[in-house]
């Protein structure tokens, strides 16, 4: 059951989401940007090369993977959160993913990227 569950999270949050964001990035003009963070990231992703785009759009991927796969460490007890020590319990169709969640998530990440 955590198969399936984290081929889906990682099509959903890593796939599909780097796909947006190469979509905004490509197709947002600058001038109807309001937010200023955004706004410098149009104009440096405006300025690279294909090549320095392609590194750019992995490093994001790279970012969600880590973020993803601490969150997964968090709910699953593997890791702890900062700031205090709060109890998870969660489960994917009632089964219990205590211990299993992140691992089973960077094992899959290996698993593509081999």
């Amino acid at each position: 059951m955590n198969e399936k569950f984290i081929k889906s999270l990682y099509k959903t949050v890593v796939t599909d989401g780097i796909k947006a964001y190469q979509d905004l990035l490509e197709n947002t003009d600058c001038r109807n940007a309001t937010d200023r963070y955004w706004i410098s990231i149009l104009e440096l992703y405006g300025q690279l090369s294909s090549e320095e785009k392609e590194k750019m759009l992995k490093f994001a991927e790279l970012i969600i993977i880590d973020t993803i796969s601490s969150v997964m460490g968090i709910f699953d007890g593997s890791s702890t959160l900062s700031g205090g020590a709060l109890e998870f319990d969660i489960k994917i169709n009632g089964i219990d993913t205590a211990n299993e969640l992140q691992d089973a998530f960077l094992e899959y990440i290996e698993e593509i990227t081999t």
